[in-house]
């Protein structure tokens, strides 16, 4: 294994150790000492990647996608729904989902403002509703860029709410309540017909 290898590999570590200690405890709750604890490194080994805990947490948020993998099949309406139904899984189980939702949350009360992991997603959705407009999917009137934004916006709510009242157990639900509200307003009644939606995840995951 080269350095660079080896310095990437221990750069991932720390983000994970981050990821579990930032998801429990939160920005101010969570210890640098802890970090280390939780990645078996050394400081010098966390200082040497991040100059400060504000730098570890702003990796951890905008990297939070970094272990999914999201469902695969043809892009478009069907595809998106996938994907929001496979996010509202990993965010029960996946420590860096998890801890980089919740530093984008709880950011500005740490003194951070940045918007790249909204932006991040809302880019993975219009991508998608791209797709969905060259399939004839969408309504006229759907601006691919707004909707995008509006869809990141409900689905944060959504999973804060979840959050709040059941830990995210009831999540799954509560996306497929958002895509029967939402769906009537975007989508043709062809596009609406053929659609599935389910908490069951597909064969297209992965």
């Amino acid at each position: 294994m080269s350095k660079m290898e080896r310095a990437a590999r221990t750069r991932a570590t720390i983000v994970h150790a981050a990821a579990v200690v930032f998801e429990e405890h939160g920005f101010h709750g969570s210890r640098l000492t802890a970090i280390t604890k939780q990645s078996g490194l050394t400081m010098g080994a966390i200082y040497f990647h991040f100059a400060s805990k504000e730098e570890l947490a702003r990796a951890v948020m905008n990297e939070q996608a970094d272990d999914l993998e999201l469902p695969g099949g043809v892009d478009g309406l069907q595809r998106l729904v996938d994907i929001t139904m496979y996010l509202a899984d990993q965010l029960r189980v996946n420590a860096l989902l998890r801890a980089g939702v919740r530093l984008a949350v709880e950011q500005r009360a740490f003194g951070m403002r940045d918007e790249t992991p909204y932006l991040n997603w809302a880019e993975q959705f219009r991508e998608q509703l791209v797709a969905a407009r060259a399939a004839g999917d969408l309504l006229p009137e759907v601006d691919e860029a707004e909707l995008s934004l509006l869809l990141v916006s409900a689905y944060s709510g959504t999973q804060l709410v979840s959050e709040l009242v059941s830990g995210r157990e009831d999540l799954p639900d509560r996306v497929l309540v958002m895509w029967r509200y939402l769906l009537p307003g975007v989508a043709t009644p062809q596009a609406r017909a053929r659609l599935r939606l389910s908490t069951e995840l597909t064969d297209a995951v992965g």
